[in-house]
């Protein structure tokens, strides 16, 4: 009867975006319906949208403001497209995908992929505006590269907080994690969407010269004011890392924090900017401006997670899993795309999974691929009850049709390969 009420829920809220209700609206509407009909009290309903307003929110609205404003001064001050120009030298027009999903790695492997979205989509869309390629040809890549560190590479905290529940050796895992992320977001990120995609989306404006303008920065001063964030928090989560105590580690553990590294990088393009900074502030202001409504939309989302999460339907899926009698790779993987799909946080399904599945590691289910495992299905089949979802759907001003075509299809793909590459480890270690 709970998973009836969820799907009710689930086309309920598809009818109310069908019907062009503000999606923020719809979701928060949903929540509170979803939550009553699963017999939460409605004092308990109303704790919960805060709780997951507030727990959404409360750990990357300023860093979602921060990238906002970074991106504005980046693309204001013509760093964006001076990185434009050098990418396309280094890797031609037609291997442009390529740059942004190392690009990708890059940013992924420090920060959570909502963060990472937002300190590269403003390099995304230059990209596509500069080369005439569509938004889509050039910022799946980015998402796959984003999605498979999110899934599989420590530092990130999903990997690292399952390695710890496991016992999972972090080298092991890591090694691992990096076999089977280079070409599963080589398939995901850039043979999916040349398939998807119409072809005269793939193919670069013919009239497009690489001719930079004379007002533009200089590359040292575009890269370091564009990846700055990035260079600070993987610099930081190295120093951080080590065991024993130093004098500067407290320092190390400040930038390792994306708010502070990104607080910090905005701080310098503003030192570095050449405009006033009355106008640079400008800039800010309207960056922040345009990701309002996202926002308030991811916000929501975080709601009808927490209503999921606070009614039981992760006990739900538990017992309609638990007796299944397969692989314990294979059920760890199940388990943990049902709560994915369930729920919709990729860290929560994890987190709610290695609970049920810690027992079943042993000699036919190493800890180390267990993580692997687990986190290839907390990515399976996001849809509306993601964060990432909608912030995919509104950055790149998609339809539903559209989303699930390209995001969920994208992170299905990238969950059903990790599984695969999992299974294959698994005969060689």
């Amino acid at each position: 009867m709970q998973l009836l009420t969820l799907l009710f829920g689930i086309l309920l809220l598809f009818v109310f975006i069908l019907k062009k209700v503000n999606t923020m609206i719809a979701l928060l509407a949903v929540a509170i319906i979803t939550g009553l009909l699963l017999g939460m009290p409605t004092n308990k309903v109303m704790a919960s949208i805060s709780n997951g307003i507030g727990s959404t929110l409360g750990s990357m609205v300023m860093v979602l403001a921060l990238g906002a404003m970074m991106g504005k001064l980046i693309e204001d001050s013509g760093s964006a497209k001076k990185i434009v120009f050098i990418l396309i030298k280094a890797f031609g027009q037609k291997n442009i995908q390529w740059a942004v999903l190392l690009t990708g790695f890059l940013v992924g492997i420090p920060l959570f992929y909502n963060a990472g979205f937002v300190v590269l989509i403003p390099l995304v869309f230059a990209i596509a505006s500069t080369t005439g390629l569509s938004k889509l040809y050039i910022g799946i890549p980015m998402a796959a590269a984003l999605s498979v560190t999110h899934g599989f590479l420590p530092p990130h905290p999903g990997p690292i907080a399952l390695a710890g529940i496991f016992h999972a050796n972090i080298g092991k895992t890591l090694i691992y994690g990096l076999i089977l992320s280079l070409p599963i977001a080589t398939i995901a990120g850039i043979y999916f969407p040349r398939l998807i995609l119409k072809k005269q989306d793939a193919i670069a404006n013919p009239h497009f010269a690489v001719s930079e303008e004379q007002h533009l920065p200089s590359g040292i001063k575009s890269f370091v004011t564009a990846l700055l964030p990035v260079f600070l928090i993987v610099a930081g989560t190295i120093g951080n890392s080590f065991t024993a105590d130093f004098a500067f580690k407290p320092v190390f553990a400040f930038l390792a924090d994306p708010t502070a590294a990104l607080l910090i990088s905005v701080s310098i393009a503003l030192f570095l900017q050449n405009a006033p900074i009355a106008k640079a502030m400008e800039s800010c202001a309207e960056g922040v401006k345009s990701i309002a409504m996202i926002v308030l939309i991811i916000a929501a989302g975080g709601a009808f997670k927490q209503v999921l999460i606070d009614s039981g339907m992760g006990e739900v899926v538990k017992q309609l899993t638990g007796g299944l009698n397969m692989s314990p790779l294979v059920l760890a993987w199940l388990i943990t795309a049902s709560l994915r799909v369930t729920l919709g946080s990729a860290t929560v399904a994890a987190l709610t999974a290695s609970g049920m599945v810690l027992p079943l590691i042993g000699p036919n289910a190493p800890p180390e691929l267990m993580v692997l495992s687990v986190g290839a299905g907390s990515l399976m089949f996001s849809h509306v009850n993601d964060t990432g979802f909608w912030m995919f759907k509104e950055y790149f001003n998609l339809s539903l049709k559209q989303t699930f075509s390209t995001w969920t299809a994208m992170e299905s793909i990238v969950s059903v390969l990790g599984l695969v590459g999992v299974m294959v480890l698994n005969h060689f270690v």
